[in-house]
C-alpha cells in the first residue's frame, strides 16, 4: 500500500470515526449525544469541551491549517478525557481513530475535563511545539487570505519587475480565492521541499469560491495568476507547457507519460502529472485585455476596441546589435544597467550580433556608441502555427501582429463556427466543464446541437512587458477569473543571481 493510499485510508477512517464514536464521547462529557451525528454540527460541541471558540470551525477549510488542528483537537480531547501520556499524544495524532474508540467504548475512560492552562506546568518541548503550531497556522491564514510572498523566475515582465525580486502578493485585492484542495502540506504550494512529492492529495475537493475584495482586475495590473495550461505537467519540464510539447513534432502523451523521451540535456521526460487549479505553476504578467474587450497587436502595437492604448513604462523589445568591437559588459552595467552574459557574448562570436531586450531610451544609447554598427529590431520573428495561439492552422498570427480577438466575458454569448472554435475550445471544454464535439462542420456542448455558447465566467489577456521574452496570452490564450490568485504590490527583497543585492529597489511598490 502506497503512503497516499495509507493517509487515504487513515483519513476515511478517522471520518468515520467520528459518527461512530462522538454520541459516546459527548454522553460521557455531557454534551446532547445526537449532534455526534450530524456532520459539521457535531464540531461544535467538541470545540465546547475544549474551551475554544465557533470559529475554529472556518479554520478548517485552510489547507494545512486543518492537518494541524484537527491534530491539536485530537489531543485536546485526549487530554479532557485523563489520558496526557506521550504515548496517548502520539496515538491521538497518528492514529486517531483508535484513540477515539478508546475514548468513546473503554469503560475505565471519562471525562475529567481540561486543566487551567494558566495553572499547568509545561514541558519545554510542549511550549515550543505549542509555539512552532500556532505560528504555522497565523502563517498559514496569513498566506492563504491576506498575502503571500512570490519571487521573478523569468524575466518576462523586465524591466518592470526583474529575475530575482521577490513580492507579496495581496490576495484581498480581487478577494482571497477559498482554497479547493483543502488537504495540505502547510507553506507550501504543489511540491514538497527535498522530497520532491506533491503536497496535497485530490481526493477531498472543494468548488471554486471567493469572498469579495476591495477591487477589480484592472488593465496594467501586475497580476498573479495559475498557469490556464498548467492542468498537466511534464515532471522533469514543469517550466514548459505540456501542450506546447504535444503540439511539437516528435512529442507525444505515450512518449512523456511512459518517459519514452529524453530532452536534449540527455533528462528524461520523467512521466506526466496532474494538477487541480489551485496548484497550478503561479505566473505573473500585466493585464492588458479585460473581459468583453477586442484586443489586437498591429506592429506591436496593443489596441483595445481599435483604440491603441498606452504602452508599460518598462516595456521592451528584442534587438540584434552589429558592433565593430566587443561591448563592455562593465561600462553598460554601470552606466546603463545592462547585462551582457557570457553566454550572449558566445552568441555574438558563434552569430556576429548581441541580441537583447530594449527599452526605447536604451536603444537611443545603443545609436550613439561609436562601436555599434547598426541596431535592428526582431520582428513578426517566425514561428510555427502551435506555438501562437489559439495553436492552430488558419491563423497567421504573431507576437507582434495578433488578432483581432473577442475576450470572453461571464453571460455574454457568442455565435460559435468550426472557423471561430479554436478561439474558445478550451474555454468551453477545459476551463467551464463541457463536453464539446465536433462532428463535420456541426458542434455538440453536452450532447446537443450549438450554434452560440454563453460564457459562465470573465477572462483576461496577459501579457509580459519584455515582449518579444514572454510565455504570455499570445502563446496560450486567456486566463479565467478563477485563476486569479492576487495583484503585486510590493517588492520586499532583490538580489541578483549570484551576485548583489539590489538595495535600490527594496521596500518598493510594484508599479
Amino acid at each position: 500500500m502506497t503512503g497516499a493510499l495509507i493517509a487515504q485510508a487513515i483519513f476515511w477512517l478517522t471520518i468515520l470515526s467520528y459518527f461512530a464514536c462522538l454520541w459516546k464521547i459527548f454522553e460521557k462529557a455531557g454534551q446532547p449525544k445526537w449532534a455526534g451525528f450530524v456532520p459539521i454540527y457535531q464540531i461544535l460541541p467538541w470545540l465546547k469541551l475544549m474551551r475554544k471558540p465557533w470559529w475554529w470551525l472556518l479554520l478548517l477549510i485552510i489547507p494545512g491549517v486543518n492537518i494541524l488542528l484537527l491534530s491539536v483537537m485530537h489531543v485536546e480531547l485526549t487530554r479532557a478525557f485523563g489520558q496526557r501520556k506521550s504515548t496517548d499524544y502520539a496515538l491521538a495524532i497518528f492514529l486517531p481513530f483508535v484513540m477515539m474508540a478508546r475514548l468513546a467504548f473503554v469503560k475505565e475512560i471519562s471525562y475529567v475535563g481540561l486543566p487551567n492552562y494558566k495553572e499547568e506546568k509545561k514541558s519545554m518541548g510542549r511550549e515550543w511545539g505549542e509555539a512552532i503550531v500556532f505560528a504555522i497556522i497565523a502563517a498559514t491564514i496569513i498566506r492563504t487570505f491576506f498575502m503571500e510572498a512570490f519571487t521573478i523566475p523569468t524575466p518576462s515582465m523586465e524591466k518592470s519587475l526583474l529575475v530575482g525580486d521577490y513580492l507579496f502578493v495581496s490576495k484581498i485585492s480581487y478577494g482571497a480565492r477559498l482554497p479547493m484542495t483543502p488537504i495540505a502540506v502547510p507553506l507550501t504550494h504543489h511540491t514538497i521541499p527535498v522530497f520532491n512529492t506533491k503536497s496535497y492529495v485530490e481526493w477531498q475537493k472543494l468548488p471554486y469560491m471567493r469572498l469579495p475584495g476591495l477591487g477589480k482586475v484592472n488593465r496594467f495590473d501586475a497580476t498573479v495568476f495559475n498557469f490556464p495550461e498548467g492542468d498537466t505537467v511534464v515532471v522533469n519540464a514543469q517550466d514548459q507547457s505540456y501542450y506546447q510539447l504535444l503540439r511539437t513534432p516528435g512529442f507525444t502523451r505515450e512518449k512523456l507519460q511512459n518517459d519514452q523521451y529524453r530532452f536534449p540535456n540527455r533528462q528524461p521526460a520523467g512521466g506526466i502529472t496532474v494538477r487541480p487549479i489551485d496548484k497550478k505553476e503561479n505566473y505573473i504578467k500585466r493585464t492588458i485585455g479585460l473581459p468583453g474587450e477586442t484586443i489586437e497587436v498591429i506592429n506591436r502595437k496593443v489596441h483595445i476596441n481599435n483604440e491603441p492604448i498606452q504602452d508599460p513604462e518598462g516595456l521592451q523589445y528584442t534587438y540584434n546589435i552589429y558592433t565593430r568591437s566587443v561591448l563592455s559588459s562593465e561600462v553598460l552595467k554601470e552606466k546603463y544597467n545592462l547585462d551582457i552574459t557570457n553566454r550572449d557574448k558566445q552568441m555574438a562570436r558563434e552569430y556576429g550580433f548581441f541580441r537583447m531586450a530594449l527599452r526605447p531610451d536604451q536603444v537611443e544609447v545603443f545609436q550613439t556608441m561609436a562601436s555599434v554598427d547598426s541596431i535592428k529590431l526582431e520582428m513578426n520573428r517566425p514561428q510555427s502555427t502551435y506555438h501562437i495561439f489559439p495553436n492552430t492552422p488558419g491563423y497567421s498570427w504573431t507576437e507582434d501582429n495578433f488578432g483581432p480577438l473577442w475576450i470572453p466575458k461571464a453571460g455574454e454569448t457568442v455565435d460559435l463556427t468550426v472557423e471561430n472554435l479554436p478561439l474558445y475550445r478550451r474555454v468551453i471544454d477545459v476551463y467551464e466543464y463541457n463536453d464539446l464535439e465536433v462532428k463535420g462542420d456541426a458542434i455538440y456542448i453536452n450532447g446537443a446541437l450549438a450554434k452560440s455558447y454563453t460564457f459562465q465566467q470573465n477572462y483576461y489577456f496577459m501579457m509580459g512587458d519584455n515582449r518579444h521574452n514572454s510565455a504570455d496570452s499570445r502563446f496560450w490564450g486567456f486566463v479565467p477569473y478563477d485563476h486569479i490568485v492576487g495583484k503585486a504590490v510590493f517588492i520586499w527583497f532583490s538580489k541578483e543571481d549570484g551576485g548583489p543585492i539590489r538595495w535600490s529597489r527594496l521596500f518598493s511598490f510594484v508599479d
